[in-house]
Order: structure tokens, then C-alpha cells, then sequence
């Protein structure tokens, strides 16, 4: 794993627990956000591990798709869970502040988490993370 891997699944965690709090807080637009986050970064470490990097978030997205989903390395399911949490994320960011429920916004975290672990599992686990 190299050190930008490193710090993309260390902010990946780090927007996870900040997720949990700001869903324990109320906030579930801005945790769903946070969480869709998370999944972004772990789509970039990833791609580092293919020396491909983007800047837009649609391409690391369909990156993704393209190096990983799509050619077995992951679940598919992961690809599309990405899709979905940067919708989910738009809604939260730009749209009402009662778009995205609780219920939405602790299942974003849930599949967050389970991309960090698929990544782990690639990867290789960050030290102190357990």
C-alpha cells in the first residue's frame, strides 16, 4: 500500500466517525454527505494503486467503474453503491434539509464502512485501525 493509499483510507475512516456524530447530532444530509465522502476517498486509493488519479468526482466514480467493477476486482455492487451515495450526497448538500432521512443517511455509513473493509481486504489494514 503506498503512503497516498495510506492517507485516502485514513480520511476515508476519519469520515465515517464524523458521519456516526453527525447522525447521532441530527444532521443526516451532512452524514450521508460525509459518508459518500468516505466512499470517494476509498474509490481514489484504489485508483492510486493504478497510478490513475482524477480531480472530477464523475470520473473517479466511473474510473472506478471502469478498472474495478466492471472487470471483477470488485463487487459491482460497490461501483453502484458509489453512484448512489454521490446522488444522495448532492440531494444532502444542495437540496431541503429534509431530503435525506435518517434511515437513508445510516445506510450510506453502513455501506462506507463495508467499502472500507473490501478495501482493507485488498489493501492490506492501516495499522492502529482495529
Amino acid at each position: 500500500m503506498t503512503e497516498d493509499q495510506k492517507e485516502l483510507l485514513k480520511s476515508a475512516r476519519e469520515s465515517i466517525a464524523a458521519a456516526k456524530l453527525l447522525l447521532k447530532g441530527g444532521f443526516p444530509g451532512f452524514a450521508a454527505s460525509r459518508a459518500y465522502y468516505a466512499m470517494f476517498y476509498i474509490a481514489e486509493a484504489f485508483l492510486e494503486g493504478e497510478g490513475i488519479s482524477f480531480s472530477r468526482h464523475s470520473a473517479v466514480i466511473s474510473a472506478f467503474g471502469q478498472h474495478f467493477a466492471n472487470v471483477g476486482k470488485v463487487p459491482s455492487e460497490t461501483h453502484r453503491f458509489l453512484i448512489e451515495a454521490f446522488d444522495i450526497r448532492n440531494s444532502g448538500d444542495y437540496g431541503p434539509t429534509s431530503a435525506i432521512s435518517s434511515e437513508v443517511a445510516k445506510e450510506q455509513i453502513n455501506r462506507a464502512e463495508k467499502f472500507l473493509e473490501l478495501a482493507e481486504q485488498k489493501m492490506g489494514r492501516l495499522r492502529g485501525s482495529e
